[in-house]
């Protein structure tokens, strides 16, 4: 029992946090005050219609999200959302193969603000 123990302890210390972490509002809101760049995946027309402040947008269906993102520095992290989660979900993968070190989805996206 102990030789498990002792492995689980190993095991579980040497594992790294997920690239990508959907939280919940409240959650998403505390780490806003760190100040991360905020990333509104949905169209140009949705983020017009209403955004949380100081979002920039980056339109996950242009034809230049990929290179915009890619752009972005990879050793920052970042908040993004969309409008329900699907978007930003997919943006939030791309990001991660991407190379990006730490990315924080909002769950159920601007729909939950």
């Amino acid at each position: 029992m102990k030789k498990f123990l002792i492995m689980l302890l190993i095991v579980s210390c040497g594992q790294e946090m997920p690239v990508v972490e959907t939280v919940e509002k409240g959650t998403f809101k505390a780490l806003m005050q760190n100040e991360y760049p905020l990333i509104d995946v949905r169209t140009p027309q949705e983020y017009d219609e209403g955004h949380i402040e100081k979002a920039s947008n980056i339109d996950f269906n242009a034809p230049d999200f990929n290179e915009r993102i890619s752009k972005l520095d990879k050793e920052q992290p970042f908040l993004i959302y969309c409008a329900a989660g699907g978007r930003s979900a997919k943006a939030a993968a791309l990001m991660q193969s991407l190379g990006f070190k730490k990315v924080y989805e909002l769950k159920g996206g601007y729909r939950n603000w």
